[in-house]
């Protein structure tokens, strides 16, 4: 059911006016806070992908795991299963955005005007038209869960509006979800 809001909260997060930069909608930290957590652990096992998936949360899974455990240990947060206080789980969720204007189209209408040598060609037209719209956007629900009460304490939805849709280059995506992490898990306190 706590899974169930995180995607709920990403598909609201999709409704939000974005940037060609990652968006992060985290919530208040003081549930978080209450709790004084020092060690923690993943919620779920790595994804097992022997059958050669290539479905991008097979891609994203071990990368976004360990920009997590990066982050988490940079604030003095301990991986340890057996003494954890504190599980990590995540949702991946691809989604559109309607309304994005493309960044090589911002300048570029569609009336005509009376500048002699500069009346847009249709191809400029047709251009702007498919370069604007819908946007392919990726996005994370982190979710931390209280391990002994079994409840929710923190969460964040990550976004990003993806670039190059049908092109997919494991080190620009490492590095996105490394800079994203960091960014969506700025808010959370440092470990006692």
């Amino acid at each position: 059911m706590l899974l169930n809001r995180i995607v709920v909260t990403a598909l609201l997060a999709l409704s939000i006016a974005a940037c060609s930069s990652v968006e992060t909608r985290p919530d208040d930290t003081a549930a978080f806070e209450a709790g004084n957590y020092q060690y923690y652990k993943w919620r779920s096992e790595p994804l097992d992908n022997r059958r050669g998936s290539t479905d991008p949360i097979y891609q994203v899974d071990p990368v976004l795991r360990k920009a997590v455990d990066a982050e988490l240990k940079a604030k003095g947060y301990v991986l340890d299963p057996a003494r954890a206080q504190f599980s990590v789980d995540y949702v991946y969720a691809e989604g559109l955005r309607m309304g994005e204007t493309a960044e090589s189209a911002s300048n570029i209408s569609t009336y005509p005007g009376q500048i002699p040598n500069r009346n847009l060609d249709q191809a400029s037209i047709d251009n702007a038209i498919a370069l604007g719209g819908v946007k392919e956007t990726s996005n994370i629900g982190l979710q931390f869960n209280d391990v002994g009460r079994k409840e929710e304490v923190w969460r964040v939805v990550i976004t990003k509006i993806v670039d190059r849709v049908n092109q997919t280059d494991i080190e620009a995506m490492k590095k996105t979800v490394n800079s994203a992490i960091k960014h969506g898990l700025r808010r959370l306190p440092d470990a006692d």
